[in-house]
């Protein structure tokens, strides 16, 4: 579909209740969501909404048993924010909640299963290996062939990811799996245009292709960085319409609902190819998703709300 939202569905902010902006938590994420959920909190209240900010799922448990929140602005990167947990957590208590539900949240947070799906779907995605505990990264690497990415299969925000161009360059990441508890990916290194599509609802936003200043896009281009590029709409027109409907069809085979993220890279050989999906996306200066939505003309307040108003079924409004 084109990028073209049709008017908010309700105007007063009443129509929300108490608004729970969930954020921070202690997984490695803690840092962006805080600056994302300032963000959301500050963007909500300068609309109206009575919204307050809860770090962290115990103060959220805590808060949902005391009667105090009517629905909750998810904001918490990575973790129990985007594996399930919240979303299992609120569903149980019948407390409505922005972006995927259970089954989308869980399967998302797992990159490697993602790209299982994927794959399922006849979706494109680069080949890779699933790295347990343990496993060898040399022999893994000599049988997808040089230069790979390597990163945990279940975190974000660039978290633990190395970038290998040859063997001499795998030891980093050697080292940083002998620590690491949790599977790794090891993924064949994608060389092209990197790119990604905000979702909103059935909606594809514009696309954004990523420039950065460096050979990457790492953590540091992600969230420090003021010298990388982002390019929007990131594509031709004709293109456009072709990486909108593949982040769609990708979102949709994941389970995934609301709003979110899809990262797709376009390889100069095998054409466009999915990487991962996020689904409570950055909200920071940084942030994509607000950089798409101010595309079509949709400033960061009124993106907030549209996400907040998904959480209000169609069949409760026509009441």
């Amino acid at each position: 579909m084109s990028a073209t939202l049709s008017a908010p569905r309700f105007t007063e902010p009443g129509v929300f209740g108490r608004v729970a902006v969930l954020l921070g938590g202690s997984g490695s994420e803690r840092e962006v969501s805080l600056q994302s959920g300032q963000g959301v909190l500050d963007a909500l209240r300068s609309r109206g909404v009575d919204a307050h900010a809860v770090d962290g799922v115990p103060a959220l448990a805590q808060a949902i048993l005391a009667g105090k929140f009517d629905r909750v602005f998810n904001i918490l990167h990575g973790g129990d924010g985007e594996n399930g947990v919240v979303q299992g957590l609120l569903e149980a208590f019948g407390i409505p909640c922005t972006g995927s539900g259970v089954l989308g949240s869980a399967l998302t947070m797992d990159k490697i299963r993602t790209k299982q799906v994927w794959m399922s779907e006849g979706l494109p995605t680069p080949r890779f290996a699933r790295l347990a505990p343990g496993a060898d990264l040399h022999a893994a690497a000599a049988s997808l062939g040089y230069p790979v990415f390597v990163k945990p299969s279940c975190e974000g925000s660039s978290v633990g990811v190395f970038r290998v161009i040859s063997e001499a360059d795998l030891q980093p990441a050697v080292e940083f799996a002998a620590g690491y508890a949790g599977e790794l990916l090891m993924e064949q290194m994608v060389r092209g245009d990197e790119l990604t599509v905000g979702i909103i609802g059935d909606i594809a936003l514009p696309s954004i292709r990523i420039v950065p200043a460096g050979e990457w896009y790492d953590y540091h281009a992600k969230y420090i960085a003021d010298d990388t590029q982002y390019l929007c709409p990131g594509m031709s027109p004709e293109d456009e319409a072709e990486v909108g409907a593949l982040a769609l069809a990708a979102f949709r085979a994941a389970g995934c609902s609301g709003w979110g993220r899809v990262d797709v890279m376009r390889d100069i050989e095998r054409g466009l190819q999915l990487i991962e999906v996020n689904t409570a996306p950055g909200m920071t200066s940084h942030s994509l998703v607000p950089k798409a939505a101010a595309q079509i003309g949709m400033d960061y307040a009124a993106l907030c709300w549209r996400v907040l108003e998904a959480t209000i079924p169609v069949e409760v409004e026509a009441r």
